[in-house]
């Protein structure tokens, strides 16, 4: 009679589940590290409290994590990520049988209201896509890179990963690769492609110095474009344009959509854009939308 296998440390739960995520589903590695800085921040609480293994957590363990994180002054947001960080480990470890319960089923997520994403206005905008100096290499590709995150509302990631073969200069549009490797269409604006095609046929020999790479945006080492090495860029081009707000390129995606919606854009469409999987995070911007209206009609009516 063969014994029942010993069921995993939590610690080999956790890293199973995020092996799991990385290389089943595809998330990005920056989804997959933040997975694991919650998840190995709740196993180091149950280890303190003497629980070694996944089977060993239970509700009342869920709920003294969410009580600790409160008192370590988190905000709800940030414990619903956490929560919703563990309700996908137990998932995952139920479905497997590595585990016999999910403790987190009956555990509600903490109530947060929404928060209306901050964005640049449209003369913001254009100061930042107008400060790159488009007569050196360099500011083609920073300008090429501008005008596509606000003509797209890509994300940062999205756009680093850009391949030469991606856009279609022709049609104007462009293949974005999102999360979970999903492929979504994205129109691109004529400036936008102008800009792109300025930088492709000017700025990006200097870069590649006759070899042939893949990738779109290229450091002028001839390698690919961060995501950090774009957050610095940004910062410089906004201080310089003179925005004082603090930029992100996550405020041009928010600035993107928050205009288009002003605008009478279709909120499917503007979803499919973005590449949100669910309507209800794209709803957010129609909220944007009636303070807009509400600005306007206190602005301009005699009444108001």
């Amino acid at each position: 009679m063969s014994s029942r296998p010993r069921p995993p440390t939590l610690d080999a739960a956790v890293q199973q589940f995020l092996d799991h995520i990385k290389v089943e589903r595809e998330l990005t590695p920056a989804t997959v590290a933040a997975y694991g800085c919650d998840l190995a921040a709740f196993a180091r609480f149950e280890s303190a409290r003497g629980h070694r293994y996944a089977s060993d957590v239970r509700s009342i363990d869920v709920l003294a994590h969410l009580a600790k994180l409160t008192d370590d002054g988190l905000t709800a947001r940030s414990q619903a990520r956490r929560l919703v960080a563990l309700r996908q480990l137990f998932r995952f470890l139920k479905g497997e049988r590595l585990c016999d319960a999910n403790p987190t089923e009956e555990i509600d997520l903490p109530r947060f209201g929404r928060k209306l994403p901050d964005f640049l206005s449209v003369d913001e905008v254009d100061r930042l896509l107008a400060a790159p100096d488009r007569r050196t290499h360099r500011g083609l590709r920073d300008a090429a890179m501008l005008e596509t995150l606000y003509a797209t509302g890509l994300r940062v990631s999205e756009l680093v990963r850009l391949r030469f073969r991606d856009v279609n200069f022709d049609a104007g549009y462009l293949m974005a690769f999102g999360k979970g490797r999903k492929e979504r269409l994205v129109p691109v604006g004529e400036v936008a492609i102008a800009g792109i095609h300025a930088y492709v046929e000017l700025g990006r020999p200097a870069f590649t110095q006759g070899r042939a790479l893949d990738a779109l945006f290229l450091t002028h080492h001839g390698r690919t474009m961060t995501r950090q090495g774009f957050w610095k860029l940004l910062g410089r081009y906004a201080s310089a344009s003179g925005i004082r707000k603090r930029i992100s390129p996550h405020k041009l995606r928010h600035s993107f959509a928050t205009h288009m919606v002003e605008r009478g854009a279709d909120l499917r469409a503007v979803q499919a854009m973005l590449g949100h999987a669910d309507i209800g995070t794209t709803e957010i911007y129609t909220h944007m939308s009636r303070a807009h209206l509400r600005t306007v009609y206190d602005r301009f009516h005699p009444r108001a």
